[in-house]
């Protein structure tokens, strides 16, 4: 097991380093998984460890992923997307301009799910989703749109609960066991590295969805990104979280209603 001054020390080390800084992560989830890759990649020292993140950028990668947990999948809770299909994108239909960002986006999933939405309320034409992670190695694989066939029978059954009436098979041509969707949902996304934790605002948005990340961060960090996000908002525009976040005792909360049933706010001051 890593003691605590080791974590200490390796943190120090990511962020003197390589500028990424984990220390306002959430502590238990960080220990949980240093130890996994601890025991997984069976170093004989904490010495060990700490020199292969510091000089072996392979590694390096392989840490930050496995610190940054990417478990994602298209249309994610069903009911989610049906509320963003019949709530929320129905009243962004008079704007000349819509900018999405997905924060956090991990490898992908989610923005295509959106991009789909967007086609079928036949608003995609006008829409511009920016896709953001503080991994590289996770947008690189995002930024591609290829995902395993096997997962494709779950992807389809999610779709059909959030309200899709089309042939999911329709928006993804498969090859060898992959499949890769099509180059007119793709087009419309940017990808790029962000960090929540020391980045700034970088555009104003209709829609910021962050779903399943402020959970790993500390109480201090959640109302900091929470502040970050409510800078990025335009005016009646939503802010959609993870099934255990919450908008409740944080700074911005009287500015935000919450949609009913879901965790998607309105911000309305």
């Amino acid at each position: 097991m890593i003691e605590e001054e080791e974590i200490d020390l390796l943190l120090k080390d990511l962020y003197e380093v390589y500028g990424y800084d984990f220390t306002q992560y959430a502590r238990a989830s960080l220990k949980r998984r240093i130890n996994r890759l601890w025991t997984l990649d069976k170093f004989p020292s904490f010495a060990e460890l700490r020199y292969r993140v510091r000089s072996d950028p392979d590694y390096l990668k392989r840490f930050v992923e496995e610190l940054t947990v990417n478990v994602t999948e298209m249309f994610r809770d069903p009911t989610y997307y049906r509320t963003l299909r019949t709530e929320v994108l129905p009243t962004l239909t008079a704007k000349p301009f819509i900018r999405i960002w997905h924060a956090g986006c991990s490898t992908g999933e989610e923005v295509f799910s959106m991009a789909i939405l967007l086609k079928e309320v036949r608003l995609l034409h006008k829409s511009i989703l920016y896709a953001t992670d503080l991994n590289p190695e996770v947008l690189e694989s995002a930024r591609k749109g290829i995902f395993s066939m096997s997962a494709m029978k779950q992807y389809s059954e999610n779709y059909i609960l959030s309200g899709g009436t089309t042939d999911f098979s329709t928006y993804y041509t498969a090859h060898y066991g992959r499949v890769k969707f099509n180059e007119e949902l793709a087009e419309k996304m940017v990808f790029s590295t962000h960090n929540l934790v020391s980045d700034r605002s970088f555009n104003e948005f209709d829609l910021i969805l962050c779903r399943n990340v402020l959970i790993y961060f500390t109480k201090t960090l959640q109302e900091r990104v929470l502040t970050l996000f409510d800078e990025s908002l335009a005016p009646l525009s939503y802010l959609g979280l993870g099934s255990k976040e919450t908008l409740k005792f944080s700074s911005i909360q009287s500015r935000y209603k919450q949609l009913e049933g879901e965790k998607i706010w309105r911000k309305i001051g």
